[in-house]
């Protein structure tokens, strides 16, 4: 009895021990995958228990591998996975191999159903390859899966099955009655199919979840098929062109909680039929379709389960002014934001009175009037997330309910017309504060202390009071917070010195004070710590003195914008070694010296340096400079010539290049004589070089500028870190419940705020009689070229016809000859042409009537013949100021009659602008090259006669 109880003890102390150690074999099959994927800290770690090793996953009782998560872990380029590694793994039972560019299976000793035998999840998305197994979930998005793979999935005991995101399209072949008939999720995300998928998808009686997002479904929604789902619980169908109204079939899905039929066409103008039947919603999202809202809100009147409501970009139209139905429901997101509305609307959808537990509410950018709804923060007490941004609500004097809200985190009044002072208990009432946005109002007084002391659970706090008129300064609690992350107080009226601390804080990533009037010098101080700042935007204020060198030991800096200041001295090298520096912006100031040399600094997109006292030569300032999108040194007093390594500047898109000084265009000095050297910078859009002296013709190889639209001009965005969305903050414990396998749900359901970047790149540009400011998507599509008040010579090449993209050329007082080109007549983007105070001579081609954006016409104080064009199209628009100082010009708009005596023909035109037109000019030419040709001869005779003495005596 003994031997056996001895027996029993040592054997399970043996299991035991192999329990807590793993499988030895495993262990060795675990290292041997080292030969296909990165697991290079198992091989640090192989003496220990591979349980507890990264990316694996035991069984509690019996010690074996369960699971193994390798995604992202190849160390090959595009293999075929050797599935002979994996039969030691005898109860495994999830694979996770997505993102490692398998392209097959290499089954030759092993086959797939023996060394996934036991698998039920295998994952194998963003792969390149399909071959068949046996699985109850099987993930095989983002393949390169066509529709002739898909035979080898019939007969699979499937119950969850992901294909999306591969090559296949049109109608898919679903199969037999039989074939998948376990599959209960099916997700077909992002392929290319047509209406024929919503028809033959009945025959998957057990389907419990169907996405189709954006797979190319048109036209109105079948009557038969997928209306015969009746276990169906989640149906997505958004990112798709459906239309017309929801069929009354949709009223079979009696099982259906979950539904997203957002970003399609479908309308409706009152309760539906068939969405008033699914009283079991839970998650709704009608978002950017043609529903008219909120009359469209009474389809789910009788819904008690239902918890969010999206229903943003929709038409927005007025509402009956007796309510006619009370909901059931109490919901708890409620999404209705940037709705389409012809008119202003004076109250919220009145359901809203009998809400009392919205966690988060969206109401911005509907042309909502009146007083603002803050009795909805009075009501709803657990609201986290509250915005009404973008309207016109008007409030005399804001003030918020006496109740505290601990649980609100994010409060945007923005863009209304609020008046009075900031209420200084904001801070008691609302004690977990992240985002307070209160920007765009008529809001006045001080900044209340107290946000200075705002503590919030999420270890951050955004505050946005911009474009008010607050006064005083910077309260010196606020600027000495621990939880600072984002201060924006741009164009106020605050004034006074800056307070030091505020550069030195631990969290603040992004620092706006410019607009106000702010004065003194930059603070010097010592940073004894990293600060963390990444935007130091202080522009259009009063400041002072030298930059201070702390500045350069701000190693995080990606925005420095000082412009419009009074700032001088010299601008410190150090600035170009800070390495995610990507706007520096330090126009309109008194800075002097040289331009420090930043050669090769890779990370400088935008720099400014106009209107300052810089002076000497560009040297090698900005050699190599690859990433530098905008070079604006403009109205400085710099000499030489275009150095040589412009063309060095490979992403170069803006080159503004203004001189200054106080006397006349023509008389300035100096030489740039050289323009053939911005040729190599393919990429430019917006050329201004005018003002200087340059001496040398138009080089043709201009015209090899593509000039194309380009966001790389006027994009500033970057990665941002402090992103928040109303799903941060709206976490309650019912989300799970819109959950489900696939992933999509609540919690991907969210909406970006107000914390993006907010530094805009801005570009002052001449054209149309007037100088403009370009910024956004309009800077995007800007280009032109300006090469005025230059001595430029000869004739404008023919070539620059070609610039097709071009929206203003400027080639005015120069000293260009020759005729217009009747290539101009390509042009058909540009809106201003101005060829004035030049020595042009010939005709105006008529062919430039068909410059149909053409807004600007100049040629004015030229040598032009002819009669005018006829006054159609956009020539009908140009007045007697386009064409005065030619005397030999006539027709309307002109005083002067072309059939006048003494009037000059007008020549039919030449295809080429090699041959003379006839007219008295040409005649005045020649005159002028007769007389000079007879001084010469006289001159030559003259000096043969005086070096030959015989002759002289003959």
């Amino acid at each position: 009895m003994d031997l056996k109880l001895l027996w029993i003890l040592l054997t399970t102390s043996l299991v035991f021990v192999q329990i807590q150690g793993c499988w030895q074999q495993e262990r060795v099959a675990l290292l041997q995958l080292h030969s296909v994927f990165d697991v290079s800290d198992w091989i640090a770690e192989k003496g220990s228990n591979c349980c507890h090793w990264k990316n694996i996953e035991c069984h509690n009782t019996s010690g074996r591998v369960k699971g193994l998560f390798l995604s992202f872990k190849s160390s090959w380029d595009w293999g075929r996975l050797d599935v002979s590694l994996f039969p030691p793994f005898k109860e495994l039972r999830s694979l996770d191999l997505s993102g490692n560019r398998i392209k097959d299976f290499i089954d030759n000793k092993v086959p797939l159903s023996t060394a996934f035998s036991n698998l039920e999840i295998l994952i194998l998305s963003n792969n390149d390859f399909h071959d068949r197994m046996n699985l109850e979930e099987l993930d095989l998005s983002g393949n390169r899966l066509k529709n002739s793979d898909l035979t080898y999935i019939k007969g699979l005991s499937l119950k969850s099955l992901d294909i999306g995101g591969n090559l296949l399209q049109g109608s898919i072949d679903i199969g037999e009655p039989d074939v998948l008939i376990n599959l209960e999720e099916l997700v077909l995300d992002g392929l290319h199919l047509n209406n024929s998928i919503l028809q033959n998808i009945h025959v998957l009686k057990s389907l419990k979840a169907l996405s189709l997002n954006d797979c190319g479904l048109t036209g109105t929604l079948p009557t038969q098929g997928w209306c015969d789902l009746r276990k169906l619980e989640v149906l997505v169908l958004s990112e798709n062109a459906l239309e017309g109204e929801l069929p009354s079939c949709l009223a079979n899905l009696s099982s259906l909680y979950h539904l997203d039929i957002s970003n399609n066409q479908f309308i409706g103008n009152g309760a539906s039929i068939a969405l008033a039947n699914l009283t079991l919603l839970r998650f709704v999202s009608l978002a950017l379709n043609l529903f008219e809202v909120p009359s469209f809100f009474m389809s789910f009147a009788n819904h008690s389960h239902l918890k969010v409501l999206s229903s943003d970009q929709n038409k927005l139209v007025k509402e009956s002014t007796i309510q006619t139905w009370v909901p059931k429901f109490q919901i708890k997101v409620f999404h209705l934001s940037n709705c389409t509305t012809e008119e202003l609307h004076n109250e919220v959808p009145k359901f809203l009175h009998y809400q009392y537990d919205l966690r988060v509410i969206d109401l911005s950018y509907n042309n909502f009037g009146g007083k603002a709804p803050l009795w909805l923060l009075e009501n709803n007490t657990r609201l986290g997330g509250f915005s009404i941004k973008g309207n016109s609500f008007i409030n005399r004097d804001l003030q918020f309910s006496s109740h505290q809200n601990p649980y609100m985190s994010i409060v945007d009044l923005s863009e209304n017309k609020i008046q009075g002072p900031i209420p200084t208990n904001i801070c008691s009432i609302f004690p977990q504060l992240l985002v307070l946005n209160l920007s765009s109002n008529i809001l006045e007084g001080n900044i209340p202390p107290c946000l200075g002391s705002s503590k919030s659970k999420y270890d951050g706090l955004y505050l946005d009071l911009s474009h008010n008129q607050l006064s005083g300064g910077i309260p010196e609690n606020l600027a000495k917070s621990d939880s600072l992350v984002f201060l924006r107080l741009s164009n106020n009226r605050l004034s006074g010195r800056i307070i030091p601390t505020i550069f030195s804080s631990h969290s603040l990533r992004q620092l706006y004070l410019d607009g106000n009037n702010f004065d003194g010098r930059l603070p010097s101080i010592e940073i004894v710590r990293l600060s963390p700042i990444e935007d130091m935007v202080l522009s259009n204020n009063n400041l002072s003195g030298e930059l201070p060198r702390w500045i350069s030991n701000l190693l995080y800096l990606t925005v420095l914008a000082l412009s419009n200041n009074q700032l001088d001295g010299p601008i410190p090298m150090d600035l170009c070694h800070l390495d995610f520096l990507n706007i520096l912006d330090l126009s309109q100031n008194n800075f002097s010296g040289q331009i420090p040399s930043c050669c090769g600094a890779q990370s400088i997109r935008h720099l400014h340096l106009n209107g300052n006292r810089l002076s000497v030569t560009l040297g090698n300032a900005f050699f190599n400079c690859s990433s530098l999108v905008t070079l604006d040194i403009s109205e400085n007093q710099l000499t030489g010539e275009i150095p040589n390594w412009i063309g060095t500047l490979s992403a170069l898109r803006v080159l503004l290049l203004i001189r200054i000084y106080p006397i006349p265009c023509p008389y300035l000095s100096h030489t740039y004589p050289y323009l053939g050297k911005l040729c190599k910078l393919h990429s430019l859009s917006i050329i201004v070089l005018s003002q200087n002296n340059l001496s040398s013709p138009i080089p043709f190889c201009l015209s090899k500028l593509t000039l194309e639209p380009s966001d790389e001009k006027s994009s500033t965005k970057r990665d941002f870190s402090n992103f928040v969305t109303y799903g941060d903050i709206a976490n309650y414990s019912e989300s799970a419940e819109f959950e489900w396998s696939t992933g999509s749900g609540f919690s991907s359901f969210g909406s970006p705020l107000f914390i993006e970047n907010q530094m805009e790149e801005k570009v002052d540009y001449t054209t149309k009689r007037a100088s403009y400011i370009y910024k956004g998507n309009i800077l995007t599509y800007m280009s032109g070229i300006d090469l005025s008040c230059n001595r430029l010579t000869g004739e404008i090449p023919l070539e620059i016809g070609n610039l097709s993209e071009i929206r203003s050329l400027n080639l005015s007082h120069n000293n260009l000859s020759g005729h217009i080109p009747l290539m101009f007549s390509r042009l058909n983007k540009i809106e201003s042409l101005d060829l004035s105070h030049n020595n042009l001579s010939g005709i105006i081609p008529t062919e430039l009537t068909k410059l149909y954006t053409l807004e600007v016409f100049n040629v004015s104080y030229n040598n032009l013949s002819g009669s005018i064009p006829s006054q159609k199209a956009q020539f009908a628009t140009f007045d007697e100021s386009s064409y005065m100082a030619n005397p030999f010009l006539c027709g309307p708009p002109l005083p002067k009659d072309c059939s006048e005596p003494n009037s000059p023909s007008t020549p039919t035109p030449n295809a080429s602008n090699d041959e003379e037109e006839s007219g008295l000019m040409d005649m005045y030419v020649f005159q002028v090259t007769f007389f000079v040709s007879y001084v010469i001869v006289l001159l030559v005779i003259a000096v043969i006669l005086y070096i030959n003495p015989y002759w002289r005596q003959a």
